[in-house]
């Protein structure tokens, strides 16, 4: 691998279809392997902080690798420094979360790599999230109003900091309609010694006393 320094740009040429069948289907079996085996490795990385600066090189390489080079440096140098979630042997912080469907279901999510910021840039995921939303409400067994049908809804965060964060702002806000913007400073956030730290984040952001 060599540095980009000094170097003259090429023009890059996107996968083919055969060829990006091809990586596909090694990436699942590495994949496929590595779930295979998870249960064999120590949960917790036995590396050092900085490991993987040492393994690496200085510079970005100017030409690119092989998917089998790829692979093969994946389980060198990346594996031993994974805390492996989704090991059965795991049992901190949150319950393994992986599976088959949610693998394939990013798989399909990324490869149509559409932006879902409003109904035209996609109307298929706009339309998607709402529907799926109101499935989960209705599991929850939450009253209608809650509901898209039913006059309320919601969209899917990525992680519970940005759905605590979404939801103070949203409270806030419609806090503030009430009592005017000028009395911010009189709002207090609640929570009990048990509360995850993501909350306090949240009010700090939102610029509320906790």
């Amino acid at each position: 691998m060599g540095s980009q320094e000094n170097q003259k740009p090429e023009t890059i040429k996107p996968l083919d279809p055969e060829e990006f069948r091809r990586q596909g289907h090694m990436v699942v079996d590495f994949l496929a392997d590595y779930y295979g085996n998870v249960d064999k490795y120590p949960v917790r990385s036995q590396v050092q902080p900085g490991y993987l600066r040492e393994r690496l090189p200085e510079s970005a390489p100017h030409e690119p690798e092989p998917i089998e080079k790829i692979l093969q440096d994946v389980q060198k140098d990346i594996v031993p420094g994974i805390t492996h979630w989704q090991s059965p042997n795991y049992f901190a912080y949150f319950p393994s979360s992986g599976s088959i469907a949610g693998f394939l279901g990013e798989m399909l999510s990324t490869g149509f790599n559409v932006v879902g910021f409003n109904w035209m840039s996609s109307p298929a995921a706009t339309e998607l999230e709402s529907i799926v939303m109101d499935w989960l409400g209705k599991m929850l067994k939450l009253p209608n109003e809650f509901l898209f049908s039913g006059g309320g809804g919601g969209v899917l965060q990525g992680t519970t900091c940005e759905a605590i964060l979404c939801t103070l702002v949203a409270a806030r806000d419609h806090m503030l309609n009430k009592i005017g913007r000028d009395n911010i400073g009189k709002l207090v956030v609640y929570g009990s010694d048990q509360t995850h730290s993501a909350l306090q984040k949240a009010a700090q952001i939102a610029v509320c006393e906790i």
